[in-house]
């Protein structure tokens, strides 16, 4: 078996005598069948090789490899070698062109996206039904058009099939209403004021006035921004404005405030009504309520120690007093803004109202017993009591005004004198009144309470 020879130039044939010059030689057609019996340079494209022919890339044994490895894929076809200028001619064809070039690699398959939706929504299992359906289509749409995601499409229908089960069975027990309960009421303790009746707190802020989410938890005992001393919620469905938020504040947190406490002659000078309340936003999530706040009147001011003076602070003798003067005090409040030239008769029912209640008190400080330090001075304000109920009896039966101021101010001699304030020392309670000589009603300045909503 002959071997081709390497490329470069043509030797003449021994066979053949010498040959005079030859032109140039036409440039062969690579396509062109070699001569029969002539065999092509390398191996042929398709088919066992030829007997007797080794193909190109293969040596017979005990001989060198000729020339660098077994050419690769060529990018393109060879062109033919040809001849230098003036050299013969001879020889086997040139060598013939490759046969056609590799194929690329096959590409992979796309995925679904159908599959993939399936598989995330049954994952978040947020929407079973969904996932579910989009599982289905993408199933018959890999098989349709031959791509990928078959397991994710499977997966995402049984996790939503297991979904939509979960819910069905939430629905039939109802877990799911208690479920939705439970998310609203966290909404709305989210957006509600963050302490309750009796704590105390410090703002964010350097005043309480203003836009407040959230305040720091602080013992009462120690100084403080605020004290929260009552609350209560507002109805309806629909937010009703910051002003009616405002009104209610108004309305609602100063009986409170008395209920807290009780020994209103405690209650420092310097201590003003606030509120927290809630906005719109927080409204939309279940938020209702006002809670009504204590805070210094000075916007940058603290406040040290606690203001509750309740039945849960109080003993029974402390107790049954000031229930019996606060309900007093209460009748006071509620003269009338008016003078009594201007309204007489209305003067006689409001002093008539005065007579009853200190005949309630009078009642109610006897059915009690008392022992110790305070017995004598309560005994004293009684008898006091009972001089005041038979002057406020008779200016609610005056005809003219002259009369009637006459027992006005005999009346009012009693109200909170000497023996009120010896009873209030003997029981351990506040013994200083809280207002002036010229505002005898103890109502204080501005009644308005300053807003903060949260």
């Amino acid at each position: 078996m002959s071997i081709p020879p390497p490329p470069g130039p043509l030797q003449p044939d021994p066979a053949q005598g010498p040959q005079g010059p030859q032109g140039p030689s036409p440039t062969p057609d690579p396509y062109r069948p070699p001569p029969e019996g002539q065999q092509p340079y390398g191996p042929p494209p398709q088919g066992q090789p030829p007997q007797g022919h080794q193909p190109y890339g293969q040596q017979p044994q005990g001989h060198q490899p000729y020339g660098q490895p077994p050419y690769g894929p060529p990018p393109q076809p060879y062109q033919p070698y040809g001849p230098p200028p003036g050299t013969p001619v001879s020889g086997p064809a040139p060598y013939q062109t490759w046969g056609q070039g590799y194929s690329p690699y096959a590409r992979p398959s796309p995925v679904n996206g159908v599959a993939i939706a399936s598989l995330v929504l049954g994952v978040l299992c947020c929407v079973p039904a969904a996932g579910l359906v989009l599982g289905v289509i993408a199933l018959v749409q890999i098989k349709k058009k031959g791509q990928s995601g078959k397991g994710m499409a499977i997966a995402g229908s049984i996790l939503s099939g297991l979904g939509l089960a979960l819910w069905v069975a939430a629905l039939a027990t109802g877990g799911l209403s208690g479920a939705w309960e439970g998310f609203k009421k966290g909404a709305t303790e989210g957006a509600a004021f963050s302490v309750v009746k009796g704590q105390c707190f410090d703002a964010p802020g350097e005043t309480l006035d203003g836009l407040t989410y959230d305040v720091d938890e602080v013992p009462c005992a120690g100084e403080h921004d605020g004290e929260v001393f009552g609350e209560f919620e507002m109805s309806g469905s629909v937010f009703p404005g910051d002003a009616a938020v405002s009104d209610a504040a108004d309305e609602r947190c100063y009986p409170l405030q008395d209920a807290y406490v009780m020994d209103t002659w405690s209650l420092p000078d310097d201590v003003d009504v606030y509120y927290f309340g809630p906005t719109r936003q927080s409204w939309r999530l279940g938020d209702r309520e006002i809670s009504c706040i204590f805070g210094n009147t000075d916007e940058k001011g603290t406040l040290t120690g606690s203001l509750r003076v309740d039945a849960t602070t109080l003993d029974d003798d402390q107790l049954t007093f000031l229930m019996a003067v606060n309900a007093v005090d209460k009748t006071f409040w509620e003269e009338l803004e008016e003078q009594p030239e201007d309204d007489l008769p209305g003067y006689r029912d409001w002093a008539r109202d005065v007579h009853d209640t200190l005949d309630d008190e009078v009642r109610h400080l006897r059915a009690h017993t008392w022992s110790g330090a305070p017995a004598k001075p309560v005994e004293a304000l009684i008898k006091d009591m009972e001089k005041s109920r038979s002057e406020w009896a008779k200016a609610a039966a005056s005809d003219d005004v002259d009369t009637f101021y006459t027992h006005y101010d005999a009346g009012y001699a009693f109200v909170d004198g000497s023996t009120t304030v010896t009873a209030r020392k003997a029981l351990g309670l506040a013994s200083d009144p809280p207002y002036d000589d010229d505002d005898s009603s103890g109502e204080g300045g501005d009644s308005g309470s300053s807003e903060l909503n949260v």
